[in-house]
Parts: C-alpha cells; sequence; structure tokens
C-alpha cells in the first residue's frame, strides 16, 4: 500500500527556519540597540564648580572649600605678623607637609593644604620672605656636584658657600571628633587644623593659626 505524502510536510520545516530566522534578526536588532543606547546613556554632565564653595558632592569633612579658605585666612594672618611684615632681613621660611601631621578620622592629602599656602605666600610676600625648597634638596645636591665637578657650568646665579639654611619652618596638625546618633543616623565632626611657624635656632614658636569647623549631615561622603 502507498502513502502519498501531506503538501504541508515539506513547508514545516521551511516555516520552522522562517521564524528561527526573523528570531535571530530580532535578537541582533535589540542587542545592538542595547549597546549603542545603554541604560541611562545620557547620564548626568560634568560640571565647573567654583573651588571657593560647597560643591554639590560634600560631607562632613574638610572639602576644598575649606583648603581655599583656610590658606587664604593662615597666608592674611601670616602677612600680619611683624617677624614676616617688618623684618628687613627678609626670613627663609620652608613650608611643606613634612611636619604637617593627620591625626584626623579623614584620609587627606595634606599637600593640597600646605602647597596652596606656599604659592600665595610666594605670590603675596616675595619681598617680605624667602622661601627654602627643602623638600628638594637632593636635587639641589645633585647640581651642585655636577657643577663642581665640571660636568655642567655654573649657570648664571654663580655657586654659593652651602645650600642656604632656614630660619622658620611651618608644621601643623589636622584633627577631628566625631560623633554619630543611633536613633537618626547624623553624623557630626568637628574638625580643626593648626599651623605653627618654629624659630628653627631657638625653638621658639613665632606665629600659630587655626581653622575649625562643625558639620552634621544624614548621610557622609568617602573622602579619598
Amino acid at each position: 500500500m502507498e502513502f502519498e505524502a501531506s503538501p504541508t510536510s515539506g513547508s514545516v520545516p521551511r516555516a520552522l527556519r522562517a521564524v528561527k530566522a526573523l528570531t535571530g534578526a530580532a535578537l541582533a536588532s535589540l542587542l545592538v540597540a542595547c549597546v549603542s543606547n545603554p541604560p541611562n546613556a545620557a547620564g548626568v554632565a560634568s560640571v565647573d564648580v567654583d573651588p571657593s564653595r560647597k560643591g554639590p558632592v560634600s560631607g562632613v569633612g574638610v572639602e576644598g572649600q575649606d583648603i581655599v579658605a583656610m590658606t587664604d585666612q593662615m597666608m592674611r594672618d601670616m602677612l600680619q605678623e611683624p617677624v614676616f611684615s617688618n623684618n628687613p632681613k627678609r626670613p627663609r621660611v620652608i613650608i611643606d607637609a613634612a611636619y604637617f601631621a593627620n591625626e584626623s578620622t579623614q584620609a587627606i592629602n595634606k599637600n593640597m593644604i600646605t602647597q596652596r599656602l606656599l604659592v600665595n605666600l610666594n605670590r603675596a610676600a616675595k619681598s617680605k620672605m624667602l622661601f627654602i625648597n627643602r623638600q628638594n634638596a637632593a636635587m639641589v645636591e645633585q647640581e651642585r656636584e655636577l657643577k663642581r665637578t665640571g660636568t655642567v657650568g655654573t649657570g648664571t646665579t654663580g655657586l654659593t658657600k652651602a645650600p642656604e639654611g632656614a630660619d622658620y619652618r611651618l608644621s601643623g596638625k589636622i584633627t577631628s571628633l566625631d560623633s554619630r546618633s543611633p536613633k537618626t543616623g547624623l553624623i557630626q565632626r568637628y574638625s580643626q587644623i593648626s599651623f605653627e611657624m618654629t624659630d628653627l635656632e631657638s625653638g621658639e614658636l613665632v606665629w600659630t593659626g587655626i581653622y575649625e569647623f562643625t558639620r552634621a549631615a544624614a548621610d557622609d561622603v568617602v573622602y579619598r
């Protein structure tokens, strides 16, 4: 007995292949769309923020506007000190972070404070103070050795018997006191940044300054 094939038996595989092709094309189009337009593709555009003002991301610690405010305040205060403002000998001063200690609970780059203070003072007090670059003493000593061995010329300023010594050096501390309410989760921090200028011969403190503030917030930010 012979059986005749159904007239639709050959069309079933062809239909399945067509469905698979259409499904594959749809998936490919969807993937391309996801890659070219990921979720939140626009995001949040970057904005320029005045460094002397609080930005959109802020917490309870020392921030950019504090560094600007404290260094401006310390510069003005130092320039009013008679040992610096009325000294005809132009005292030699070292300002760096070597003796600037961070004892607070916040991670902070101390160089941001001392370097800004140095730059501002160097601009404003060139006729009153001389600044010694002690943190690069090795660089100076290397060049001095090259000059004295004849490897390089003497330059235009000539040779000195020894590198300049300093009369005064900056030191300071960053400290903080934290508290948190277990009921509300509110965080409060008192921050204190102290500055000292020490006579490197006698050990006398010739100038001191302080910058302090207290801030509270429901959520703190991560400082790096």
